[in-house]
């Protein structure tokens, strides 16, 4: 099952909508995140369940139990009270948390995993794999970008009101405004004292040529990188967000001509394409396979392009596999629910 990116869905099918979900991960930025934006984009409001099994149950996911101190039926289980309609879930240790609310509510509760959870098609109801996982099934949607928040209403939003610190620290004129979105330090790529340097050289390159930089950093951000780039901004004047009041990171992106983005990140590569501007990446060192065929199927559409200090690219139309999620999401639950409504409906 493929879907190419489009237009918003209609999210209101016939048969029963549900009314509760859950958002399950171990907490990691990037999976909650993920579960989130497709709960919302179905118009529900997440509950947050967060799990964090022992040893040696962490070290046995995603095949293995849930930690038996995590049981439903003990103190702060993050499966305990009444299961939801819904259950989306992302990450390593949050499968088998999955597959148990599944089999416990006895398939009441409807089933979602987000990337592939390593055990097969069979382990949810429905799951949403990017292209480059092997992954395929009937109930499986694959996509080139994943979910994320940035809707083009909170796009649009954003825009029209940025938070104040960014706002005032915005120049006068209609020069170029590009956002800069670091990454750090993941299982595959490191930030070493020479990439440091090659990236701040081509951000110092850019910046001399009259663009404006918006920076923001993430949680994996190493101190010498976050150092460095700050130095940047302010020899240059550009904006850094220092972590204190409203996350600009939605206005920065509304606001930008182009998107600089490090590429340890597939999930900060992805948000930028949702832009519909230029997006610039930088490898801080040999990419793994899955960013690889990201990035080549981003070329050949024209959004991605490496960035060397200087603009290129134009503009594309948006790429958002948000609402499409969602809307397979949705027609599946309906079609899961069919039979039931059906056979509890009264005779004539």
């Amino acid at each position: 099952m493929r879907q190419d990116h489009g237009a918003a869905p209609d999210l209101s099918p016939a048969a029963a909508r549900p009314a509760s979900a859950w958002a399950l991960s171990d907490g990691k930025a990037g999976d909650e995140l993920q579960c989130v934006a497709v709960i919302e984009a179905l118009g529900l409001r997440p509950e947050i369940r967060r799990v964090a099994p022992r040893a040696p149950w962490a070290w046995l996911a995603p095949r293995g139990p849930v930690d038996p101190a995590d049981a439903p039926d003990r103190p702060g289980s993050p499966i305990g009270g009444a299961f939801p309609d819904l259950l989306v879930a992302s990450g390593r240790r949050a499968i088998p948390y999955a597959r148990a609310v599944r089999r416990l509510s006895g398939g009441r509760t409807f089933t979602v995993i987000l990337k592939d959870p390593r055990t097969g098609a069979g382990a949810a109801d429905f799951i949403w794999a990017p292209e480059h996982d092997p992954l395929r099934g009937p109930n499986v949607l694959t996509t080139l970008t994943g979910p994320h928040r940035l809707s083009p209403q909170r796009l649009a939003a954003a825009r029209s009101a940025p938070p104040q610190p960014l706002a005032d620290a915005l120049p006068g004129g209609h020069g170029p405004r590009v956002a800069v979105l670091v990454g750090g330090d993941s299982r595959r790529h490191r930030f070493t004292a020479a990439a440091i340097d090659d990236f701040c050289a081509r951000l110092a390159s850019l910046a001399a040529t009259g663009v404006f930089l918006m920076i923001t950093t993430s949680r994996r951000t190493p101190p010498a990188l976050a150092r460095a780039v700050r130095d940047l901004a302010a020899r240059h004047g550009g904006y850094l967000w220092d972590g204190a009041g409203e996350n600009p990171y939605p206005a920065m992106m509304a606001l930008a001509d182009a998107v600089v983005v490090t590429t340890d990140s597939t999930n900060m590569i992805g948000e930028a394409a949702v832009t519909g501007r230029p997006v610039l990446t930088f490898s801080p060192g040999p990419d793994d396979r899955k960013t690889r065929f990201l990035l080549e199927a981003l070329k050949r559409r024209a959004v991605v392009h490496e960035f060397t200090g200087k603009l290129a690219g134009d503009a594309y139309p948006p790429l958002n596999s948000t609402p499409i999620i969602a809307d397979a999401i949705m027609r599946a639950y309906a079609q899961a629910r069919a039979p039931r409504a059906t056979l509890a409906s009264p005779r004539n």
